[in-house]
């Protein structure tokens, strides 16, 4: 299985610090050449590869770390999505009706043709996101959820292999509402620092 982080501000290179932690290769890429990305992602460990954008998309498995707005530009780098895995850690500020009335990621998911989306990833800041997740004999908690129920499954593992503790809230529209950022309304679940004690 191949990862690739999409997007290296501070969102991105906390997940890519989390990858570093455990000897994970992951590709990052952003709108600025590999070079300019390459000083920063070697800083942070040798398994953090600076590839171009189409480069980074060869991967299996995608987070998307972009501002919400540019997920549009990285959608049309590829005619098709069909056997990648999304996992939109973005959070909208866009209001509703620009969505179409939908949750954030299911608006997403519209973009990435064939694609299989996983919203996760999002509800911790960025500083919080790059700590270690264990702590104290317990695991920091990643909500995850999704339409499709194996790219769930295949998320949770990735996350159980990060060190964090994936908590399934089912589909987009249930569960997916409360870890959704939109408009200034955040949902109940958005920077809850919660952690699962292993059993």
């Amino acid at each position: 299985m191949s990862y690739a982080i999409i997007g290296f501000g501070k969102v991105g290179q906390a997940l890519a610090r989390a990858f570093a932690r455990k000897n994970i290769e992951v590709a990052v890429a952003s709108r600025r050449p590999p070079e300019a990305l390459e000083p920063q992602a070697r800083a942070i460990g040798p398994t953090v590869v600076a590839k171009s954008l189409w480069k980074a998309l060869e991967a299996d498995t995608i987070i998307l770390a972009v501002p919400f707005g540019e997920h549009r530009e990285v959608a049309k780098a590829l005619p098709s999505w069909k056997g990648k895995t999304i996992i939109d850690a973005m959070n909208a500020l866009a209001p509703l009706e620009e969505l179409d009335g939908l949750p954030s990621s299911a608006f997403v998911a519209k973009a990435f043709t064939g694609a299989r989306l996983v919203k996760g990833f999002n509800h911790l800041v960025a500083a919080t996101l790059a700590a270690d997740p264990v702590v104290e004999g317990g695991h920091r908690v990643v909500f995850l959820s999704s339409d499709d129920e194996d790219a769930t499954a295949s998320v949770a593992a990735l996350a159980k292999q990060l060190g964090f503790a994936p908590v399934k809230l089912g589909k987009l529209d249930e569960g997916g509402a409360l870890v959704h950022a939109r408009d200034r309304i955040w949902g109940q679940l958005i920077f809850q620092d919660l952690f699962k004690k292993e059993p």
